[in-house]
């Protein structure tokens, strides 16, 4: 039985899929499309399909979890703006190499490849972020607000490289910095067809300086209007398949708004080990898919399918545990205060 041109399970999975996604949009200020882009080439989708929905799906997540970010204040309003013009060049110039890379049969293939690179090294630089924090407080009772930046942004804020622009979260940045990290990343999400959240947010905390908390809210607000862009760019040739999107967006919707309220109850170190173990998984799956593809074998394929799907899901559930935790301890000491206080 087929609804809507997919198979139940299919629909299913869509919507699920989209829900757990959602979750982790909200919390790492990514919007999954580093997770759909790739599913749906394994599900046999032509790259500039998965490509385009992807950042369609992108741009639907953000309208979401940006509000629930600004509620909270974790929104630099003038990074954000100026990483958007230069995200949307990079995105630009990454999209024209796509259907470059399609027209010689290689897209698929130098896509993989980029995704199981990146993935892989991001997710090592967040675990071993987590690693030396850890370190950190065990040597230190005391800790200093410089502390939620990483020394390597700290570095690059010491060089006065004219003009300098003023952070909300504290501290300043160059332009030239802000434009180089965000032409990168903008490039990168053209080529590989996702938002860029999960290289955006990153760069944002690592090259040019801000808190965890502070980036993951700048993340979502430039990606917002990237997302957008890119979405355009895509839909103009028809490489979005819209009720593929619309069955994720449905998930999504509630998740986002989940994962945005648990950035206020979960401790940097755990959002830092979640990020880094779902990046090296999506790795592994996406590995596997391209050796499948090489020595032909159909089990791995399946295999890299439930890696790629399964990590997401179990990251998102440990965060809506702990925010289950929070809640219920928020909720006992709510009912035991007045008691304490006859």
């Amino acid at each position: 039985m087929e609804i809507l041109g997919l198979t139940l399970p299919l629909l299913v999975l869509f919507v699920s899929f989209g829900f757990m996604v959602g979750v982790l949009f909200g919390f790492f200020g990514m919007g999954g499309s580093f997770l759909i882009t790739p599913t749906l080439l394994i599900l046999g989708y032509p790259a500039s399909v998965a490509i385009g929905s992807g950042l369609a799906f992108y741009f639907g997540t953000s309208v979401i979890a940006v509000i629930k970010h600004y509620d909270v204040g974790q929104v630099d309003y003038k990074l954000g703006a100026i990483l958007f013009v230069v995200l949307s060049i990079g995105i630009e110039l990454g999209s024209r190499l796509v259907f470059g890379l399609e027209a010689l049969g290689i897209a698929e293939l130098v896509t993989g490849i980029a995704y199981i690179v990146l993935l892989a090294g991001i997710g090592l630089l967040f675990l071993r972020r987590a690693y030396n924090l850890e370190d950190d407080d065990d040597d230190e009772a005391d800790e200093d607000a410089s502390d939620d930046i990483p020394p390597i942004g700290q570095k690059i804020q010491s060089y006065n490289v004219p003009p300098m622009i003023s952070l909300t979260s504290g501290g300043r940045a160059s332009v030239w910095t802000i434009s180089g990290a965000g032409g990168g990343v903008g490039l990168v999400s053209g080529l590989i067809g996702v938002g860029g959240g999960f290289i955006r947010m990153p760069a944002i905390h690592y090259l040019i300086g801000t808190p965890l908390t502070a980036a993951v809210g700048t993340s979502l607000f430039a990606g917002l209007f990237s997302g957008a862009f890119g979405t355009f760019t895509y839909g103009m040739s028809g490489s979005v398949d819209l009720t593929v999107v619309s069955l994720l967006l449905v998930g999504s919707a509630l998740g986002a708004k989940i994962g945005s309220a648990a950035t206020t109850m979960v401790e940097e170190n755990d959002v830092i080990v979640y990020f880094g173990m779902m990046m090296l998984f999506a790795s592994a799956g996406i590995a596997l898919s391209e050796l499948a593809d090489w020595i032909g074998i159909g089990g791995l394929e399946m295999l890299s399918v439930l890696l790629l799907v399964g990590s997401s899901f179990f990251v998102a559930l440990m965060i809506l545990y702990q925010v289950a935790q929070t809640v219920s301890t928020d909720g006992s000491h709510a009912q035991t205060a007045p008691e304490g206080g006859d």
